[in-house]
């Protein structure tokens, strides 16, 4: 228990920064139209993009017996991915309801 409120001591503003923007980021999604998801989600690759690198600098830089950081990087990376391949299959979609149909 000790090193729980050690922990959260030492991690203080880091907490608050995540929740701040947890709740900044549910804010701003709840008040797109549902016609601008789509494109935001063009948006939001690149962010993903970030995240995947963030996580493979991440990865790279921890101890090989560091389980819970090379769990947390590998959990990082693929689920950005999953979220980077998936929005770019619903962009490119979305793209081609715009292309001319061949005659």
């Amino acid at each position: 228990m000790d090193g729980l409120i050690t922990f959260l001591a030492s991690n203080l503003l880091m907490i608050y920064i995540l929740v701040f923007a947890i709740y900044l980021g549910m804010e701003v999604i709840s008040k797109v139209p549902t016609v601008l998801h789509t494109p935001l989600m063009s948006g939001a690759n690149a962010i993903s993009g970030v995240v995947v690198i963030g996580a493979i600098i991440l990865v790279r830089q921890a101890e090989p017996t560091d389980y819970l950081v090379l769990t947390l990087g590998f959990l990082g990376i693929a689920l950005a991915m999953i979220n980077v391949i998936g929005g770019f299959s619903v962009t490119d979609r979305m793209l081609e309801m715009f292309k001319k149909k061949k005659r």
